[in-house]
């Protein structure tokens, strides 16, 4: 649940303010207050307009008289002798004149010319001179029709080039003139008063208790640090909060800020880089200089580990490239010279593991909080709090819902409740019930529906291969009961088994790992006990498998072979890297070979010895497409137990 924030008011200021007080409007050094440009953009194009107006005023100016019309010789001779031109100017056989009157232009032109040019063929022997002193024509010495001086030529030629860079340059004052690195600042966009009153608090935060109690001490200190300086203790410089995506952090940072009521600035690590070099170290000082005017306050920093990776690593352009300067401003003004006094710096990542030591020293970020997704108690209070501004129906029991919700996060039950009421408005209905919340579930675990029309033999298929899931994972000891069996295709798959446990786990046993990869070989068993064959539908089940059973052999010691040791990393990198040696990862493939073939013999022997019930299911889910979890266990003849 978060409540809205400010608006940026400029490019050159990427954080935005909370529960800071209103700041005055500056003045202008001759007096009065700035308005806000309005119709930018109109103004801006009715300037360009005047400029090229300008421009071809000028080059026109320059440009002399304009221009002359070609004529033939023959249309020469008769406007000469019809007495029609006035003056001419000769050089070589070119002819440049002017005519007493406008004339019609020859062969039916349109429009009419005054000044002409034409071409005194080198053949021609008529009394030229003659005629003209007869007509009384002057003959100039200066061309009748003057070419453009070398001014306007120049000018001509550079007024285009000028034009864009004039538009460039008055785009570039409009937009900050970062590009240009003036990197003018603009005062912050004052936070209205009314939004103190909408403040995240810790009430707008639930599942995540013990990370609220660590972030209590912060609070506290901020409320009342007198109490803390009588015996000597410091305000905590920095607090990183690491966790997966979507537990709640950033809303756990303002929450805080909201509780203890300071002022809070959040910004986004990435929204400090540019291409110029220094404008990131700029914003940070900017920053860090706004934060203390206000302090006590808070500053948020989400996604740090954009800008605050290990330098070193060869990542940047060299020691002086953007990332690194934004980083050791960082630094600074968190434990430097200058001090950070009354500010507080929270930080939100999940990859906490790639950070630079010295943003996690002491005296910058003092600690770090993990924050994880929370269990069955902390998914049950966070859908109480997504649900409140939604009407329930009386059959909603949001505690089933928690239960049959392990491993999601924060967003992802807001995002369940989301859905559940979307299904309710389509549906026409006054509250959302059960099974808005049911098929929202499905939706988001197993994907939306495919209206896919598929063979009779390819559905008999999907469903054996299903229902190879669905058995082994009813008789296999301590596996993860069934929920839904489904042959109706959902987002790439074309059938769908559901199975999460009944409560939440934190480590897991050699035997249930084992029993894991059992129930996921269970699909292509069934098509090669049935069939005698296996199809490509076991792809995404060959992953899993790989992934748990290299695992098991490289980073959990659940091998004999490679001995109790990590051989693979566990950061989700290649496991054939350098984590260690050839030898070493070549017995990890063995083994993990060895453990998927132990799983497949054993599943292939259990889905044989229990043929009769695999059939079962196969002819229910083509009568009904889909078995919940009660009707599965029946037709199967397993026995539920908890």
């Amino acid at each position: 649940m978060t409540s809205p924030q400010p608006p940026r008011d400029s490019t050159d200021k990427p954080w935005r303010s909370e529960g800071a007080p209103p700041t005055p409007p500056q003045k202008r050094p001759g007096g009065g207050t700035p308005t806000p440009p309005r119709g930018g953009w109109l103004r801006l194009v009715l300037t360009a307009l005047v400029v090229f107006l300008l421009a071809n005023l000028v080059l026109n100016f320059f440009g002399g008289g304009g221009g002359s019309t070609s004529i033939t010789y023959t249309e020469f001779t008769n406007q000469l002798n019809a007495g029609h031109v006035s003056e001419i100017y000769a050089k070589g056989d070119t002819i440049q004149g002017k005519l007493k009157e406008a004339q019609p232009k020859p062969n039916n032109g349109k429009g009419s010319y005054t000044h002409f040019t034409t071409q005194r063929p080198t053949f021609a022997d008529d009394s030229l001179w003659s005629t003209l002193t007869k007509q009384g024509v002057v003959v100039d010495a200066e061309p009748v029709v003057q070419e453009r001086s070398f001014l306007s030529n120049l000018l001509l030629s550079l007024a285009p080039m000028l034009l864009l860079i004039g538009l460039w340059l008055l785009i570039a004052r409009r937009m900050g003139g970062a590009a240009m690195g003036g990197l003018r600042r603009a005062a912050p966009k004052p936070v209205q008063p009314e939004l103190a009153a909408n403040r995240t608090t810790f009430a707008d935060v639930a599942g995540i208790d013990e990370v609220k109690a660590e972030l209590t001490e912060i609070v506290d200190f901020l409320k009342n640090p007198e109490r803390y300086r009588r015996l000597g203790a410091k305000m905590p410089r920095g607090v990183l909060l690491a966790g997966p995506p979507g537990t709640g952090k950033t809303l756990l940072a303002r929450a805080v800020a909201g509780e203890a009521d300071v002022p809070f600035f959040s910004a986004s690590a990435s929204e400090f880089i540019e291409m110029i070099v220094g404008v990131g170290a700029s914003r940070v000082r900017e920053l860090f200089t706004e934060a203390r005017k206000m302090a006590p306050s808070i500053i948020f920093i989400d996604e740090i580990d954009t800008i605050g990776r290990a330098r070193g690593s060869g990542s940047g352009m060299g020691g002086h490239d953007e990332r690194e300067q934004t980083l050791n401003q960082i630094l600074t003004e968190m434990d430097g010279f200058s001090g950070s006094e009354g500010v507080v710096v929270l930080a939100a990542t999940n990859r906490a593991d790639v950070l630079d030591p010295a943003l996690l020293r002491p005296g910058r970020f003092d600690r770090t909080v993990q924050v994880s997704p929370p269990d069955r108690t902390g998914r049950e209070q966070i859908l109480q709090i997504h649900t409140r501004d939604k009407p329930l129906a009386d059959n909603v029991d949001l505690h089933q819902v928690a239960k049959s919700t392990p491993g999601m996060t924060g967003a992802d039950l807001a995002n369940l409740a989301n859905e559940a009421a979307l299904l309710a408005v389509k549906r026409n209905q006054q509250a959302l019930d059960a099974r808005d919340f049911s098929d929202a579930l499905e939706k988001v675990q197993l994907g939306a529906e495919r209206s896919v029309v598929i063979p009779d033999a390819d559905r008999r298929k999907t469903a054996y291969h299903e229902s190879g899931h669905a058995l082994l994972g009813m008789l296999q000891p301590g596996a993860d009961p069934v929920r839904k069996i489904t042959i109706v295709p959902r987002g790439r798959a074309l059938g769908v088994t559901l199975s999460t446990p009944e409560t939440d786990r934190y480590s897991y046993t050699e035997e249930y790992l084992r029993g894991r990869i059992i129930g996921a070989l269970g699909g292509m068993a069934a098509e090669q006990v049935v069939y005698g064959e296996i199809t490509t539908g076991a792809e995404s089940d060959l992953e899993q498998v790989s992934n748990i059973a290299r695992g098991m052999a490289g980073r959990w010691g659940m091998s004999e072979r490679v001995g109790r040791l990590t051989a693979i990393p566990g950061d989700g990198q290649s496991p054939y890297g350098l984590a260690a040696a050839p030898a070493t990862l070549d017995a990890v493939d063995g083994e993990a070979r060895r453990i998927v073939a132990e799983c497949y013999a054993e599943a292939c022997r259990k889905l044989a010895e229990n043929r009769e019930r695999l059939d079962a299911l196969v002819e229910a889910l083509m009568e009904h497409e889909t078995l919940d979890e009660e009707l599965a266990y029946k037709v199967a003849g397993v026995p539920r137990t908890p």
